[in-house]
Order: C-alpha cells, then sequence, then structure tokens
C-alpha cells in the first residue's frame, strides 16, 4: 500500500511478543521466529512507517543466544537505517524517558542515520537480571537501533512519564509501562501507587497511545491488570504478554478507550489461541481518531488444532465395548490428522494463493495438534497407542513430531484418591495432569499450601525457586536459605533470658512472619543479592575438593559500612516490640549494636582489659534492678570482666562483639613455640611478644649479623611494627 502523504498522520506498526530465539535448537523450527521478525521489520520499510512499536518479548529468554541476537541487528539494520530522515519531532525530555548510556533518542544522533525508529518496552521473557540490572534491549539501545523505554526501577512505586512526538499538527503522548511480576502489579494498582504524568500544556491535544505486558485475563483473582486500573484518559492500549492475535480495537464502555491485542508472531504452544492468523496493524494516527491496518504474516508456519471426544464422536461409536480396540483407534486418529495437514496446506495457500511458488517455496512442515478425550463410560474402555509411538508416524509430514496428539481422561474420584497417596499435594497433581505446561509459581505456591514453614517464610521460598528455574541462578536457593536463617539466628541471640525460657516457637513465628511481610513490601527483595563469592584459595584443587563456587563458604556478604546502621539501630531498640527490634531498610533486621560511642574502637581493639576497666564506670549508674545482671556474664560470654551495659539488649549485642575481637586479634600459637628451635636467642620477653609472617625473617637476618654490630636485645626491639598492627 502507498504511504498516506497526510503531512499530519503518524504512521505506527504495531507487533509483540516476537519471541526471537524460540525453539532454536529444532533442526525444523529453529529459523521461524528470527524469519517472521525480519518479515516485520520488512514490512516497515516497505509501508514507510514513520515508526514502529514493540510491546515486548522480543526476545524467547532472557539472555539470548549470539544467533537470536545477531539475526535482530541485522535485521534492524537492513530495515531501519537509511539516509530519509525521521519527521518526527521530540518534544519531551529524553533524559527523562530514556535512562541508557545515551540520553537522547537514537535518530537524533549525529553519528547514526536512523529513518525508523523503533520503541520497545520489555517482557517477561526479556526482563532485567543480575549486575546492573541489565536486559537484551540495553544492548539494542547502545548500538542506536532500539529506543527503550517504560522501565521499572522500582516495582512498588512506579512513574509512567510519556515520550511526547509531533508530526504537522498531530501530537502523540506515548506511554510504556514495562513487565512487571502480575501480583506485584495488581498490588501496586490497588495501593494507587502507579503514578501517569501528562504534558503540561495542551495536554488535550495529544492523542495518548499505551503499551504494557502483563496478564490480560483473569487467570487467578491477582494475576492480571484489569483494564479499568488504567487511565481513562487514554486513547488506545496496545496490550502484549496475551499471544492470541486479537487486533481489532475493542472500546472499553466504562473507560471509553480503545485495546488491541496484536498477539505473538511465532507459536510458542499448542493451544487454539495460537492458531488464530499472526497478523501486524499499522496504526495511522491524525489528530485525536486513528485507523488500523491489517496485515496478516506470510512467513509464520501455519497451525491446525483440533479436539476429539471418543465417547461422543460419531467415528468411534461402538469402539469402547470392542475388546483390543486400540488398533481401530489409532486408524481412524490418523485418518484425522492427514486431514489437519491437508487444512494446514490449503490454509498457507490462501495466503500465498497470489505468488508463483517456485522450487524453494513449497509450503512448510505445518504444526498440528490433536487432544483426545478417552474417557469411557461405564463398563467400557478406549485403548490408546502411546502419544510418542503415534506422533513420530508423521515424521517428515508435520513440525512437531514427537507431540502431535495429547491424550487425557476426565478426573474421577478414583484418580483424586491415588494423587491423594503421592507424595504431592492434590492441587499439585492436578496441575501437572490437566495442563500442558505448569508456572513455577503456581506450583511452589499450591505446594507450600498444603505445608507448614516453621523457620523460612514462604514467599521468599517461592521466590528463590523460581530465580533458581526460569533465571537459571544456581545459587539463589543457597543464598536463601543461608539469609534466612543467619537472620532468625541474629533475632533469637537478641533476646532477653526470660523470653528465652518461655519457648522459642512463639519467636521463631514472630521473625518468619516479619521476613514475609518484609518480602512482600519489597524490603527484602535486594537483600538476597548482597553476597559475593570469595577468591579461590591458592591450594584449592578442583579435582579433588569440587568445584569451588560450589562450597558453602565460597560466599561472603558485601561489607557495608557499619556505623550508620548501628546509630539507626540504637534509635530503632530504644523502643522494641515483643521483645523483637526490627528494621525497616533492607539489612536493617537484627543489626548487632556497637559499644557506647564514648569508647574509642582503637583502645577497644587494643587491649580487652582496658575496654573493661572503661565499661565499669557506666555499670555503676545502672538501676538497683539490673544489678544481677554481671553475674550472668561469665556463663554467657566467658569473660573476666563485666563487658555490659544498662539494657538487656545491649549487653547482649557487646558480648557478639568481643566474640568476634577474639577472633581477630590474637595471632596464631605456633609461629611463637617454633621460634627457639630455629636456634634463635631464647629470652623470656621474646614469648610475650606478637610477631607477624613479615616481622620474622628481618628478625633472622639481624641474628646472622655479627655481635659487633648488633647487640641480642636490639635484634628483637621491633615493637613500633606490632603497634602499627593493632592500629
Amino acid at each position: 500500500m502507498p504511504r498516506n502523504n497526510d503531512e499530519d498522520t503518524i504512521r505506527i506498526l504495531v507487533s509483540t511478543d516476537n519471541h526471537v530465539g524460540f525453539e532454536e535448537r529444532d533442526p525444523i523450527r529453529k529459523d521461524d521466529s528470527w524469519r517472521t521478525f525480519d518479515e516485520i521489520m520488512q514490512i516497515a520499510k516497505k509501508q514507510d512507517v514513520d515508526m514502529v512499536l514493540l510491546g515486548g518479548d522480543l526476545f524467547h529468554e532472557n539472555k539470548p543466544s549470539r544467533k537470536a541476537m545477531y539475526q535482530v541487528m541485522r535485521s534492524l539494520r537492513k530495515n531501519c537505517l537509511g539516509m530519509r530522515p525521521c519527521e518526527l519531532e521530540f518534544l519531551s525530555d529524553a533524559a527523562e524517558v530514556f535512562e541508557g548510556a545515551f540520553t537522547h533518542v537514537n535518530y537524533q544522533d549525529p553519528d547514526i542515520n536512523i529513518s525508523i525508529p523503533v520503541f520497545s518496552i520489555h517482557g517477561n521473557h526479556d526482563d532485567p537480571s543480575g549486575d546492573g540490572h541489565y536486559c537484551s534491549l540495553d544492548l539494542l539501545q547502545v548500538a542506536g537501533l532500539v529506543n527503550y523505554f517504560g522501565r521499572v526501577p522500582e516495582a512498588d512505586n512506579i512513574h509512567v512519564k510519556p515520550i511526547l512526538l509531533q508530526k504537522g499538527r498531530t501530537k502523540l503522548a506515548l506511554y510504556g509501562l514495562s513487565n512487571v511480576r502480575d501480583e506485584r502489579m495488581h498490588r501496586t494498582f490497588r495501593d494507587n501507587k502507579v503514578r501517569f504524568y501528562r504534558p503540561n500544556q495542551q495536554k488535550q491535544d495529544f492523542f495518548n497511545l499505551m503499551a504494557l505486558h502483563q496478564n490480560h485475563y483473569a487467570h487467578t483473582p491477582t494475576s492480571y491488570v484489569s483494564e479499568n486500573v488504567l487511565p481513562d484518559f487514554m486513547d488506545l492500549v496496545i496490550w502484549g504478554h496475551e499471544h492470541e492475535c486479537l487486533i481489532d480495537p475493542q472500546r472499553n464502555p466504562e473507560t471509553g478507550f480503545h485495546v488491541m491485542q496484536p498477539g505473538s508472531s511465532v507459536a510458542t504452544s499448542l493451544v487454539p489461541g495460537e492458531a488464530v492468523t499472526k497478523q501486524v496493524a499499522i496504526l495511522n494516527v491524525t489528530g485525536k481518531k486513528f485507523e488500523v491496518e491489517k496485515i496478516p504474516l506470510r512467513t509464520v508456519r501455519p497451525f491446525v488444532t483440533r479436539e476429539v471426544v471418543l465417547a461422543t464422536d460419531k467415528r468411534f461409536k461402538g469402539l469402547e465395548h470392542k475388546p483390543d480396540n486400540r488398533q481401530d483407534i489409532t486408524k481412524r486418529l490418523m485418518i484425522i490428522v492427514e486431514e489437519m495437514i491437508e487444512e494446514a496446506r490449503e490454509n498457507w495457500l490462501s495466503i500465498h494463493g497470489d505468488e508463483e511458488m517456485g522450487d524453494d517455496d513449497q509450503p512448510p512442515l505445518p504444526l498440528i495438534r490433536l487432544k483426545v478425550e478417552y474417557t469411557a463410560p461405564e463398563g467400557a474402555k478406549f485403548e490408546v497407542e502411546n502419544p510418542q509411538r503415534f506422533s513420530n508416524r508423521f515424521a517428515g509430514k508435520v513440525a512437531n513430531q514427537n507431540d502431535v496428539v495429547y491424550f487425557y481422561r476426565k478426573k474421577t474420584a478414583a484418580t483424586r484418591r491415588v494423587n491423594a497417596d503421592t507424595s504431592l499435594p492434590e492441587s499439585v497433581a492436578e496441575a501437572l495432569e490437566g495442563v500442558d505446561t505448569v508456572k513455577v509459581d503456581t506450583l511452589v505456591n499450591e505446594f507450600f499450601a498444603q505445608q507448614s514453614l516453621k523457620i523460612l517464610p514462604q514467599a521468599p521460598f517461592g521466590d528463590a525457586v523460581n530465580q533458581f528455574v526460569s533465571k537459571d541462578d544456581k545459587h539463589a536457593v543457597e543464598m536463601f536459605v543461608m539469609d534466612s536463617l543467619s537472620t532468625q539466628v541474629k533475632g533469637l541471640l537478641q533476646l532477653d533470658d526470660e523470653k528465652i525460657t518461655e519457648g522459642l516457637d512463639t519467636h521463631i513465628e514472630d521473625f518468619r512472619r516479619v521476613m514475609e511481610k518484609s518480602f512482600v513490601s519489597g524490603q527484602r527483595k535486594q537483600a538476597q543479592r548482597k553476597r559475593r563469592f570469595k577468591e579461590r584459595p591458592d591450594g584449592w584443587d578442583s579435582d579433588l575438593d569440587g568445584h569451588w563456587t560450589a562450597q558453602p563458604e565460597a560466599m561472603e556478604e558485601v561489607p557495608s559500612s557499619p556505623e550508620p546502621r548501628a546509630a539507626s539501630g540504637r534509635g530503632r531498640r530504644a523502643a522494641p516490640t515483643s521483645g523483637v527490634a526490627f528494621s525497616e531498610d533492607e539489612e536493617g533486621l537484627f543489626v548487632s549494636q556497637l559499644p557506647p560511642p564514648k569508647e574509642p574502637p582503637k583502645r577497644a581493639t587494643a587491649s580487652r582489659t582496658t575496654a573493661t576497666k572503661k565499661a565499669a564506670p557506666a555499670k555503676k549508674a545502672a538501676p538497683a534492678k539490673k544489678a544481677a545482671a554481671p553475674k550472668k556474664a561469665p556463663a554467657r560470654g566467658r569473660k573476666k570482666a563485666n563487658p555490659f551495659s544498662d539494657s538487656d539488649n545491649e549487653e547482649e549485642d557487646v558480648i557478639m562483639e568481643d566474640d568476634d575481637d577474639d577472633e581477630v586479634a590474637p595471632p596464631p600459637p605456633p609461629p611463637k613455640s617454633t621460634r627457639p628451635t630455629r636456634g634463635a636467642a631464647t629470652k623470656t620477653r621474646q614469648t610475650t611478644l606478637n610477631f607477624s609472617q613479615s616481622q620474622k625473617k628481618p628478625s633472622q637476618k639481624a641474628v646472622e649479623i655479627s655481635d659487633d654490630e648488633i647487640s641480642e636485645d636490639d635484634a628483637f626491639e621491633s615493637m613500633p611494627a606490632s603497634r602499627t598492627r593493632r592500629r
């Protein structure tokens, strides 16, 4: 179609869920996803659109392969770069809407000639993760090929600012909301934590277009975003994430805006919603009005799906009472599959009917899915063949030769009794039988709903399992367990003796409930990531000792400044609730208190006797009812002096800090015992000094010098070095 020459019309090609890289290891379907994406970019160039809008899930994997990234960059460079200038005028502040390495839109870069700019949000498959919180779209933006917008830095406090564009007299406000986990997004909208911004001037003249990537339908009460929570000043909403192509805009009678669901460009699951004809749309915006042009995609592999119920289908009537009816059922099902293959061929020819096909333009192998319910009436039986063996009969005729047929039966009371005897809960077993693919979050939540966790919090546990499976984070569960247990132990160590004697179950439950609440509110989401690997020891042998990264002691906490945390912790300890002191920040839970600030840290670490003596005057000012506290010091802390202060919480905190000093301050005893055996002069004062390894070598050289040049007393007087070490 020739381009609309109206100078006031903005032409936008709209596409979502391209999933480049899907099934790239399959010998037949490996090139389907990127070929269709390349066709979409070619359509944008042929139709001479002003811009391309992608609604998330450009890549199928969070870490796309080199081939997938190469094909996307190749297609974008071939079709979006050129000498034709972009006619869109950029009106908004790029630093507010783009947060990448370059705070400007790519077609205004003087070093790159962009003729068709591409604007994209991220989906749930290509979302940011890891160090730096980068995703694949950040790489494309740095390369100057894509304008990545709609970032969500804080999932519990979302600010949506528009990209303001203008062509002639038409003004466009483009809003983007990238994917957030549906339950959290639902809660954020419920708590009114999503804020939309509008232009300061002439806001009524802008056509408001929004792209988001969330569940459109209520799979569960909280795992979707309702259309009614979106602002009613929107004119059109492009809805990503749903793969069924419903490209005709539907008007919402309550909000007044229209909703368009382009669907995916490649079938990623064998369900009826994916069998609908795949299309893209060209949106023509003129003033406050818009029109949609639908363009079917020609490179999509044909897909046909059907469902057969053997008990009611006339083609299988009477077979349920026939003994050994497996062969007859298989033959009749094969006839149905052959009919589906022919139907797929006709559908493909109907789209390519106007073209002259050569030898290389033959219809591709189709995707075929036949669902068969073989539940038989009482007293009868349907015998079906192994689905793998049945599907392999069509090798060379279909693209999915391993899962052509799917056999299932209606659930009965007998099957539920069998499920009750297994180790899995009933709901989890039903989910595994009833659907082709099950989400990890659903399985974990269903499983934990049947269990009773006493120590580990449920929500962070489920998130750790999801990170382990979905994001390939090998240490997610290990880090979660270490973090949760250390938090519990620190909290229990801060309890008073009276509360310990009452029982620990209630306090453990309180700690678990607080960690659960802090995770739901988003405070402990990042706390699980504040660990890193230690350097591998020099003598570590991976063949004998195993991989260093797989060892529990290989992890360490990232160092942070303890002084501000201690100061804030003392403020929070002033008014504890139920004997447990909690903080609002991520790492502030159960933080040990430092000694009173009047004591300088240098003297406290240099000599423990000095620190105890200085703590004695503060003890005299304690009330009379606290006088019995020092008697417990030797039993709990094994200290000769009393390091405790006024409150019970501070007493335990000082004990914990002194224990750390005992582990770090004294040097190891073996160097002192081995010193006299090496021929050096043995004096009484030598055994009382603490020499490091670096100090031993100079002392040995001093002994080798003649007696005329240096005396024995001078050879061992290296006290300044030891004082420097204490500092």
